[in-house]
């Protein structure tokens, strides 16, 4: 099984521009969603879907299909408008982001869409079920790979820090943990909220190999990615980015955790955002 696009890093980036042009139009039509974050996450999701991750485009649950979580479900638009720009669920679907009974509501559910792994949004959840995932592939001598995506504000959830115990002892050197380390979570920045530095000491303490990148650049999250040996070590992935990438007047702004752009601010955004 391959990854049926494998984009080249010049299409990687336009489909990263485009996933955030999909993002605003849609949170502006909904009135509502995450805006900060489904900014920051996008390249690293393009970077998935469009080179990464192996799968079929027509058995969403073929059994030896890579499989992907994740965990800050609140960033649910961004993988939205990835799958919607992948073509694996319809464009017009967006239209209908948050409404009642819409198949796309405001975090990931396996049961509406077949794309979706897991069911996400309490934070902490995601790492530990990629654990099982992970390891449910050694037992039964699958080569399928396991990707978790995290925020950087979930890893003060203890679960995580379980969950890479567990991975450490098991030996998954079939799982690629990935934080969003976008450095704000909700109304503030992490460090001010509770500090997670030193976070690569920590990661490395619970016997994870541990790679520290731009998660804004798609070449070095490629160059990354596909380097990473089979050496009996799960692997962290702290992946810098800057929530609200793309657009000046979003980044790196707390307020922008929830906030939604008006007609002007839309207008903006799109002149920035040139694909």
């Amino acid at each position: 099984m391959k990854n049926p696009f494998n984009f080249d890093i010049a299409e990687l980036k336009k489909a990263s521009c485009e996933i955030r042009r999909k993002v605003l139009n849609m949170n502006y039509k909904a009135g509502q969603g995450h805006t900060g974050a489904d900014l920051s996450e996008a390249d690293i999701l393009a970077s998935l879907y469009f080179h990464m991750l192996k799968y079929d485009k027509d058995a969403p649950k073929h059994a030896d299909r890579d499989r992907f979580i994740l965990s800050k479900g609140h960033g649910v638009g961004g993988y939205y408008c990835t799958l919607a720009q992948a073509g694996l669920i319809a464009e017009e679907l967006l239209d209908t982001y948050l409404l009642f009974d819409s198949k796309l509501p405001g975090h990931p559910v396996r049961q509406k869409i077949p794309f979706i792994e897991v069911n996400t949004g309490a934070l902490g959840h995601g790492l530990p079920i990629g654990v099982g995932l992970a390891l449910a592939a050694k037992k039964m001598k699958k080569e399928y790979m396991t990707y978790v995506l995290t925020g950087d504000g979930e890893l003060q959830e203890g679960s995580n820090w379980e969950a890479a115990m567990a991975a450490s002892q098991y030996g998954l050197d079939n799982l690629v943990w990935i934080v969003d380390r976008n450095r704000l979570q909700l109304a503030d920045f992490t460090e001010n909220i509770n500090a997670l530095e030193p976070l690569d000491k920590k990661i490395e303490s619970f016997g994870m190999e541990l790679y520290v990148i731009d998660g804004n650049n798609p070449e070095e999250i490629v160059s990354t990615l596909t380097s990473l040996p089979k050496n009996g070590r799960p692997k962290a992935v702290i992946a810098q980015t800057t929530k609200g990438k793309g657009v000046s007047f979003i980044e790196s702004q707390p307020a922008w955790h929830h906030k939604i752009p008006n007609a002007e601010e839309l207008k903006q955004a799109m002149e920035e955002l040139s694909c």
